[in-house]
């Protein structure tokens, strides 16, 4: 059975007509339609489709991107496709996963996919080195000051609010009191 899916973006005015009726003269029933956009993840009728494949079933579409706008979940939803047995194919693009220059096409787009996450790695990890070394501070901002740190270790010990009045009274949830309490008791227990 070949399953199409048609897709067009929420808001941008398309027409699914020309798709359907590609998928259609290509022998698809069902063709299952949607309005969403394509970096959504949320996608119910993909879902849907996806989730009926059975083995041998071809799930098809008109052109790569109506499927996923990054090659990332492209590679991700062609692992489901071929996790339920079945192969994918689209009309408009040399990707047909039933033929064997399909399957190595869709291979090689892997391969790409998995260097291009590699180099991003490798740049990011790069780029972190370069600014521990410059003495650049990394991370998120610390939520609270040192003098209020203070604060609430003073108020604490002198019994001037419990650890949920504490982070009421700094805007802070209160695990993080706790921590700056527990950091404060750790360091006078070394000295």
């Amino acid at each position: 059975m070949q399953i199409g899916y048609a897709r067009v973006s929420r808001g941008d005015h398309q027409d699914l007509d020309v798709q359907v009726a590609a998928l259609a003269a290509a022998g698809c029933d069902p063709i299952l339609r949607e309005e969403a956009s394509g970096g959504q993840t949320d996608r119910p009728e993909l879902a849907r489709a996806i989730r009926s494949l059975q083995s041998g079933d071809v799930l098809v579409v008109w052109k790569l991107d109506r499927l996923s706008r990054s090659l990332r979940d492209l590679l991700f939803t062609l692992e489901e496709v071929a996790m339920a047995g079945a192969g994918f194919r689209s009309l408009t693009e040399a990707v047909d996963t039933t033929t064997a220059a399909g399957r190595l096409m869709a291979q090689t787009l892997g391969a790409f996919a998995e260097f291009e996450r590699a180099m991003i790695r490798e740049r990011t990890m790069s780029g972190l080195a370069h600014a521990r070394q410059a003495g650049r501070l990394l991370g998120r901002r610390p939520s609270l000051t040192r003098q209020q740190r203070a604060e609430i270790v003073a108020k604490a010990e002198s019994a001037q609010g419990s650890p949920a009045q504490l982070a009421s009274l700094f805007r802070v949830s209160r695990s993080t009191v706790q921590r700056v309490l527990r950091d404060h008791r750790n360091r006078s227990a070394i000295a």
